[in-house]
């Protein structure tokens, strides 16, 4: 039986991220043999993700970022149980790490990115390992990219709301422009670019509602459509980007503030992820 010592459980420790008594017991039940031992606390990790597949990942981390060219960006959330998960500093830097190798390898979608090779392994095998070595479950809970000729991102401090916005042109101080885009995303949640971009769903919908509310305050039949009508454009007013009021300048909205750089520009998309 080989001796183990402490030296070669720090050693495995470091290596894994794993818990000092585990990695003893890993190199104890593989006769000191480290590339088992591993193996053993992957296998571990396979064990409690088994066993935590019925509970809840409603915690984590959202970030968002652009390559070099800011052509193309990424928001990418992985979330685990706890809160005190989430803020860990050695959480957050695994899941920016992610999110850089998704960028780097221009990853489309979350299978892409849970097949890229992160330090060995394939990321969806890395996520089994944060498993073994936190005790909680952990996953990539969303990913999502966009490509223009401008992108930018926010992410709100906390690292719980992340934006990406998609500008069609470069102009004068589109910096700028993209960043207070991507936080007027952050802070007013549209679900659409503008009307055009909103399901014929939602509209039935809110048409729907907006019915029952005007008919409960006894408002005449032959007016009920014409003040639906109105609410809908409410509607289309608060809940898409360019006819939003612009948060800096409530005077004008976003679309008169985008066309004051120049007459051409606009948001293309948007992609907005957060925690509950």
């Amino acid at each position: 039986m080989a001796n183990i010592t402490a030296a070669d459980v720090n050693k495995l420790r470091k290596q894994t991220g794993a818990g000092m008594m585990d990695c003893k017991k890993a190199l104890v039940e593989n006769d000191g043999d480290f590339e088992k031992a591993i193996d053993y606390l992957r296998k571990k990790g396979q064990k409690v993700a088994a066993n935590r597949s019925d509970r809840e990942a409603a915690e984590g981390v959202v970030l968002s970022k652009v390559n070099d060219s800011r052509t193309f960006g990424a928001v990418l959330m992985i979330n685990c149980e706890t809160d005190f998960v989430a803020k860990n500093e050695d959480f957050v830097k695994y899941s920016k790490d992610i999110l850089d190798l998704a960028i780097a390898n221009k990853a489309k979608t979350s299978d892409e990115v849970l097949a890229l090779n992160f330090n060995g392994i394939l990321v969806k095998d890395s996520l089994i390992d944060q498993i073994g070595k936190i005790g909680e479950k952990i996953e990539l809970g969303g990913y999502a990219v966009l490509e223009d000729a401008f992108i930018s991102f926010y992410i709100h401090p906390g690292n719980r709301i992340a934006t990406l916005v998609a500008l069609n042109k470069v102009v004068d101080g589109i910096s700028e422009i993209g960043k207070d885009m991507a936080m007027q995303v952050a802070a007013m949640n549209p679900i659409a670019v503008n009307q055009n971009a909103v399901d014929q769903i939602t509209i039935d919908r809110e048409l729907e509602v907006f019915r029952d509310v005007i008919r409960q305050e006894g408002k005449a039949e032959d007016m009920v459509e014409k003040i639906a009508l109105g609410k809908l454009n409410k509607f289309f007013k608060e809940s898409t980007l360019l006819n939003q009021d612009f948060i800096k300048d409530s005077k004008q909205n976003v679309d008169s503030y985008l066309k004051s750089f120049d007459k051409g520009l606009t948001v293309n998309e948007f992609k907005r992820f957060a925690l509950a």
